[in-house]
């Protein structure tokens, strides 16, 4: 029987995954359906709950039910444990398995696809809300010389830290003196056209400034990095790296992501 899984979210309609996993499961052979599911922004748990009823074998979560997931899991991977959201649920034997992806998938895309190294660099990340909590962790486990965070709200960035025991560093916008190596905007402020209070020193030609949005065109964030002498990647291959984390986590193969990334880029 063809395995079932969904996207949930609110809204949804705009989510490329069912596209993204459809070209996985052609490309390995997998036998499995995906698609969008709308849920009610009251009833998260009972979503869940109606999915695995219905036997589908697991789902991705975005918006606004990342933090809720993670509270409704019966068992937590580390990643997860660590963001305390998380975007990626495996319906097994009775329970529901939860993990954080998008942390996986922003490091595949900076150091496989950009070909930029972590190890031993220093970088910035811009937020400290979901985006940066699921990031944190994996961006750790790179080995970075220095993981700094910077927030508007100082007191989110320290809490955020705190839970790593001294191995993440926090700044004011105003205290950055000097350029990082990679500086990435965890931030939603280019859904809005705005760009984080950081000075032009922040960068420098040998920063690659990573934005998790993505569109047809450059961030203004992107824009702003690269005026000021910066390399600038934005969030799409981050996507889909993501999902190909989550699709190997389901079906035990992990998909290639290079020809498909061209092509969501060529349909922007």
């Amino acid at each position: 029987m063809t395995d079932k899984y969904c996207v949930i979210g609110n809204p949804i309609a705009q989510s490329r995954s069912p596209q993204i996993h459809a070209v996985f499961a052609a490309q390995t052979g997998q036998d499995i359906s995906y698609e969008r599911c709308l849920a009610p922004v009251d009833d998260f748990a009972g979503t869940i709950g109606r999915l695995v009823a219905e036997g589908y074998k697991g789902a991705n979560v975005t918006v606004p039910f990342k933090i809720e997931a993670a509270q409704i899991a019966t068992r937590l991977s580390e990643r997860g444990r660590a963001a305390g959201a998380v975007n990626t649920l495996a319906f097994r034997d009775g329970e529901i398995y939860a993990d954080n992806t998008d942390g996986a998938g922003l490091i595949a895309d900076i150091v496989r696809n950009a070909g930029v190294p972590l190890a031993g660099k220093r970088v910035l990340m811009l937020g400290a809300g979901g985006a940066a909590r699921g990031a944190v962790l994996p961006i750790l486990t790179e080995g970075p010389r220095e993981l700094v965070i910077a927030n508007r709200t100082r007191a989110t960035a320290e809490a955020l830290a705190a839970q790593f025991e001294g191995r993440v560093a926090v700044c004011d916008f105003a205290d950055i003196d000097a350029p990082f190596d990679v500086i990435i905007n965890a931030t939603s402020a280019s859904l809005a056209a705005a760009v984080p209070p950081l000075p032009p020193l922040a960068f420098c030609p040998d920063t690659l400034a990573f934005d998790m949005m993505y569109a047809k065109d450059p961030t203004v964030f992107m824009e702003f990095a690269a005026a000021h002498g910066a390399k600038v990647r934005d969030g799409l291959g981050m996507l889909v790296e993501q999902a190909a984390e989550a699709f190997a986590l389901w079906r035990g193969v992990r998909p290639g992501t290079e020809q498909l990334l061209k092509e969501l880029r060529s349909k922007l």
